[in-house]
Formats: C-alpha cells, sequence, structure tokens
C-alpha cells in the first residue's frame, strides 16, 4: 500500500487530519442531513472530501472553523 502525506494544496502532518462522515458531522454541528448538503450547495458549509467511489467524508478543522465563525456570527463578532 503506498503511503501519501502530501497531495496538492499546503502540507499539513498526516496525523494531524481526521475526517468526519455525515453522521459525525450532524452530531456536531447540530444540523440534519438535508441542511448539511443544503448549505454545502449553497457555499455556506465546508465541502466534502471525496475518500473513495462512495466515500465522503469533511474535513474535522474545517467543521471547527465553521462553528467557529457561527459563534462568532451569532454574538456579533464577525
Amino acid at each position: 500500500m503506498t503511503h501519501v502525506s502530501h497531495v496538492s494544496g499546503p502540507f499539513v502532518p498526516e496525523n494531524s487530519i481526521k475526517f468526519l462522515r455525515l453522521p459525525a458531522v450532524c452530531e456536531r454541528t447540530g444540523l440534519s442531513r438535508s441542511q448539511v448538503y443544503r448549505l454545502e450547495a449553497a457555499g455556506k458549509f465546508p465541502r466534502r472530501v471525496k475518500l473513495a467511489l462512495s466515500t465522503s467524508a469533511w474535513v474535522e478543522a474545517e467543521i471547527q472553523l465553521w462553528a467557529a465563525d457561527r459563534i462568532a456570527a451569532s454574538r456579533g463578532e464577525a
């Protein structure tokens, strides 16, 4: 098995990237499946990463940043 630690974009240490599948994204954000997909389609939510032919996930750090932005916006800090 080939080990790839850098494909494109900025280098990120391989052990710092964590992918979240849809149920985990819904649990962490409080959004429903349809809300996640609707916001993503509107460009208001992080985009999925295609991991395999029928497998997609979100980057945990991007979900955390999105949540922090939502908190800041709701408190008038954005």
